[in-house]
């Protein structure tokens, strides 16, 4: 109990640290939601769960949720692919992750992210100088955000149970041929699990990330309003983001367990829409339930995304955004699904549509 009481001090100071120093991050004219592709999230249990998992993540996921839980894989290589499809399909996010421990007391992880629209349609030669419309002179490009992390992390060996974490981030986004950017950011998460319960912190972004963005001027001729500016290249920054982290595993009878988790997300990009807001820092809180059998079965659910919205009406209330899943665990291979967006209510006469997320992953001794 004392290890806990230690380390569970250690984060919240770390916490509050962060909370202290958010003021002299926040700025007046704060870039909110740069590169935003990197907090859609990864993984069918993480998904399915709200993606309350910085506590939870022991596999090659790990390397996205908290890097310092790679120490903690079961197995000496792990690896997980996923494919997910949002707004009808138009949007494509996969994601493939490997983890490898060196010893009992160290791992390394790698992670490639990509979120695209593929097959945009180019119609600005569309009439041709004759002035018919000629199908043929159609391009198609695509809009794409990629993330390459590269993962370190080590067990503390003075501390049983703890464990650190490091992400060198490589991004690279594209806009067809008329702009692209390359960015670098780091990293840092920490871990500590003493009995059943688990606590993390993680730090994203920690060193600001900065994307250097280059337009292609020349590709812009021929747009339909020759009045609007032409963008110019820029540097985009992205803020660090914190989330805390604590679950705690139950052993039910029958060979069932319960694992509930809690995550808090803090941004200090500014003002945003969550259940404590302020110019300084944004506070949103997560919470998410796995339940097993014989570590072989799971059901998952969760909660998250608390945001105040105006309804047709015009009242304003609060909405949740739920999410369920479920899992099969056999012989190292992991089969994930998770259904997010479950909104059930109707914006004008259309629902809105839930995403699918599947996941797969093994792990070899």
């Amino acid at each position: 109990m004392l290890h806990i009481s230690r380390s569970a001090a250690l984060l919240v100071g770390v916490g509050l640290s962060v909370l202290a120093a958010a003021p002299a991050l926040a700025q007046d004219k704060t870039p909110k939601y740069s590169n935003e592709f990197l907090n859609i999230g990864v993984g069918g249990r993480a998904l399915g769960m709200g993606k309350v998992q910085v506590s939870l993540a022991d596999d090659a996921t790990a390397g996205y949720w908290n890097p310092a839980g790679l120490v903690n894989q079961k197995t000496k290589y792990d690896g997980v692919l996923m494919h997910s499809e949002l707004f009808s399909g138009i949007v494509k996010n996969d994601y493939a992750g490997f983890g490898m421990k060196l010893d009992d007391k160290s791992a390394l992880g790698v992670s490639l992210i990509r979120l695209g629209v593929d097959d945009i349609a180019d119609t600005r030669n569309l009439v041709n100088e004759y002035g018919y419309i000629d199908y043929n002179n159609i391009r198609y490009f695509s809009v794409a955000d990629y993330a390459l992390l590269l993962s370190y992390a080590r067990q503390i060996g003075n501390v049983e149970g703890l464990q650190v974490g490091a992400n060198a981030k490589l991004i690279y986004r594209n806009i067809g041929s008329f702009a692209n950017a390359i960015g670098f950011g780091v990293d840092a998460g920490v871990q500590y699990r003493r009995n059943d319960w688990r606590l993390a912190l993680m730090a994203r972004d920690i060193t600001t990330t900065y994307n250097a963005w280059t337009i292609h001027p020349e590709e812009f001729k021929g747009s339909a309003n020759a009045l609007d500016e032409l963008p110019k290249s820029s540097t985009e920054i992205t803020l660090p983001l914190f989330v805390l982290g604590a679950s705690r595993l139950f052993k039910l009878p029958g060979e069932f367990t319960a694992l509930p988790a809690f995550d808090v997300e803090i941004s200090t990009d500014g003002q945003r829409n969550t259940l404590v807001s302020s110019s300084a820092v944004s506070v949103d809180p997560r919470a998410g339930l796995e339940l097993g059998y014989k570590q072989l079965v799971y059901l998952r659910g969760g909660v998250g995304n608390l945001q105040q919205v105006q309804s047709f009406t015009g009242k304003e209330e609060w909405k949740v955004q739920p999410s369920l899943g479920v899992g099969l665990a056999l012989s190292g291979l992991r089969l994930d699904m998770a259904l997010t967006r479950l909104a059930v209510e109707k914006l004008g006469q259309r629902s809105q549509p839930t995403s699918i997320i599947v996941s797969l992953g093994y792990g070899i001794k």
